[in-house]
């Protein structure tokens, strides 16, 4: 039975549809909207769906309306966009490595938007605002460091690897030293930021990401070709016509801006980039980046994640950064044990 079919259009332009990978981003789409809704109704204050659904249409009342629109809206989108972004990113960072294990969690640039955050936080007890800022600065600065130490005649699989594993580490050790020097209050501040939450999340946080989207989604989309033939290897993508580094390099700088404004919206919520982009692949059973089902992934993960903290425990009582750790940190073991019986590592 075929699982892709060639689409054609009148004026000569033709694109291969694999309908299995289309199917997986259909439903992926489908569960993380009732997921949203599910989210939205749910505290306590229960909505109802269908209540949820017209509300943001001037179908609810004033109380439905505030809370809906002002109170779990934004968050549910917060949600949403820092899964995509998350694992957008993670699809990106493991194609360029062509290894599993780069993601951003791994590599460090979570941790490198943790200590911009701490900075701002414990120095110079900062603003929400001026917090997020920080946490964008120390991530594309973290990942600058990464690609000018992992440079040698380009950048290449585990060499990027271990030298973000290196990097990581070594901003690991700022970041506990930052919290040794915080008084109390600070302390507990940053701790709570370092978890990774939607709480509290507002419309000022939504915006922001929101347009880096809109700019870096299709820009990635865009180079999808390239990145597919870098993926056969570098002499075979310049006999392609595919300029390597070029095409690397602004994959790079995307993926690391996408991974730092999610940290900045959200705080770094662990493990989503790492497990996204390679559930995706498993259900789609499809070669290449898969760059469509890794962000539709990690917002579906994100957003399920959430819902289940609430659900299991109560609204504000367990971040979702806990939550994505503790399967993430499951997920990763089984990889690795997996990655071990196959001989690659």
């Amino acid at each position: 039975m075929k699982t892709t079919r060639a689409l054609r259009t009148p004026g000569g332009l033709s694109a291969r549809l694999d309908l299995r990978a289309f199917s997986v981003v259909v439903l992926l789409l489908a569960a993380a909207l009732t997921a949203s809704v599910l989210l939205i109704g749910t505290g306590d204050f229960s909505i109802p769906a269908g209540d949820v659904l017209r509300t943001p249409f001037g179908g609810g009342n004033p109380g439905q309306e505030f809370i809906v629109t002002e109170l779990r809206l934004p968050r549910v989108l917060i949600g949403l966009l820092v899964g995509a972004s998350l694992g957008l990113g993670g699809a990106l960072f493991q194609s360029i490595s062509r290894n599993p294990l780069g993601s951003p969690d791994v590599l460090g640039l979570g941790q490198g938007s943790t200590a911009g955050a701490l900075v701002v936080i414990v120095l110079f007890s900062g603003s929400a605002t001026q917090v997020a800022l920080g946490a964008l600065v120390g991530g594309l600065a973290t990942g600058f460091a990464i690609y000018l130490l992992a440079w040698k005649q380009g950048v290449h699989g585990y060499r990027l690897v271990l030298v973000g594993i290196g990097v990581s580490a070594v901003v690991t050790a700022v970041n506990g030293y930052l919290l040794t020097k915080a008084d109390l209050v600070d302390a507990a501040r940053a701790v709570v930021w370092m978890t990774g939450s939607l709480n509290g999340r507002d419309w000022d946080q939504v915006w922001p990401l929101l347009a880096l989207c809109a700019v870096l989604v299709p820009l990635v989309l865009g180079q999808s070709r390239g990145l597919r033939m870098t993926e056969m290897g570098d002499d075979v993508a310049y006999a392609l016509g595919v300029r390597v580094q070029r095409v690397r390099v602004l994959l790079m700088v995307s993926a690391v801006l996408l991974t730092a404004g999610a940290t900045a919206a959200a705080g770094p919520v662990g493990f989503v980039a790492l497990t996204a982009p390679q559930l995706a692949r498993r259900l789609t059973r499809s070669p290449g980046p898969n760059l469509v089902a890794s962000m539709v992934m990690g917002a579906t993960l994100l957003i399920v994640a959430d819902w289940t903290a609430q659900r299991a425990f109560g609204a504000d009582q367990l971040p979702v950064g806990v939550v994505t750790g503790v399967l993430g940190g499951l997920y990763l073991l089984w990889l690795l044990v997996t990655e071990r019986r196959a001989g690659r590592v």
